[in-house]
């Protein structure tokens, strides 16, 4: 009888700080779903945002053809802007799976993702920048015209830092998630190495792209190959529902455990 009373004690504080049951199973495939869209729409979109922007910033005189492109670069920067917002949801939708599992993981990837946010929205500022130097330079004479070209490529090159900047606390907080996902057996194991493994090579290319080595983004293609399939998963699969049984769950299992093995023991 206390230990049923113990039980029974317990499940009012477990019910009202995670769910559980039936509705439990539903909110988490639900947040499965988006994390999952999410994660593909989001490599849609940089893939997308980053082809419109070299193919404008790229050229060998691009401020001479800004003006008449200045919209698609508009348009590329609302893309990462969007980019912007996923990224700092995904830390919001994931905090309560985390922290079910571990508080300072849940705070960490919230962490690394807000900041992750912040520094591609500071890459988008500069990408926009280069709209009104683009104006400038049509309409200066020989002398303005090399300073604006100084000045636009300085603004290049913070926005590539920013971006390289951003990307090795995609790393980290990437490292942060997969490491959950690997402890608490959320998705399989297989899975949780291979992003292991992206996210370590996404944040040792990127370090090495702030110091001055040129990669070509070839560090960012294991990750970003498992964001895809990640992505594909859980929107088909979702999370593992055994690394959400709660306490009271897991008392009855064991419970069931020691009886069977009294049983057992007694024939």
């Amino acid at each position: 009888m206390f230990t049923e009373r113990k039980r029974n004690e317990a499940e009012p504080s477990t019910s009202s700080s995670t769910p559980t049951g039936a509705e439990g199973t539903n909110t988490y495939r639900t947040t499965a779903r988006i994390v999952g869209a999410m994660y593909l729409a989001g490599f849609v979109v940089g893939i997308t945002g980053i082809v419109l922007i070299g193919s404008i910033l790229g050229g060998p005189d691009h401020l001479a053809t800004l003006p008449a492109n200045s919209m698609l670069l508009a348009i590329a920067a609302v893309l990462w802007l969007m980019a912007v917002a996923w990224d700092a949801a995904h830390g919001v939708l994931m905090f309560p799976i985390l922290k079910q599992h571990s508080e300072r993981v849940a705070v960490g990837y919230l962490g690394f993702r807000i900041m992750d946010a912040l520094i591609i929205a500071i890459m988008v500022l500069f990408i926009l920048i280069q709209i009104p130097i683009g104006g400038e330079y049509v309409n200066a004479g020989a002398s303005d015209a090399s300073s604006l070209q100084a000045l636009s490529t300085v603004f290049m090159q913070a926005q590539l830092d920013a971006y390289n900047i951003a990307m090795t606390t995609l790393g980290i907080s990437g490292l942060i998630l997969c490491y959950s996902f690997y402890k608490s057996k959320l998705v399989p194991r297989l899975l949780a190495v291979w992003g292991l493994v992206g996210y370590a090579t996404i944040l040792c290319g990127s370090v090495l792209e702030v110091i001055g080595f040129n990669l070509l983004t070839i560090h960012a293609i294991p990750g970003g190959l498992w964001e895809v399939f990640i992505g594909v998963w859980l929107i088909v699969k979702g999370f593992n529902p055994s690394a959400f049984a709660s306490d009271s769950d897991k008392t009855d299992i064991d419970e069931r455990d020691k009886e069977r093995e009294m049983s057992l023991s007694r024939a």
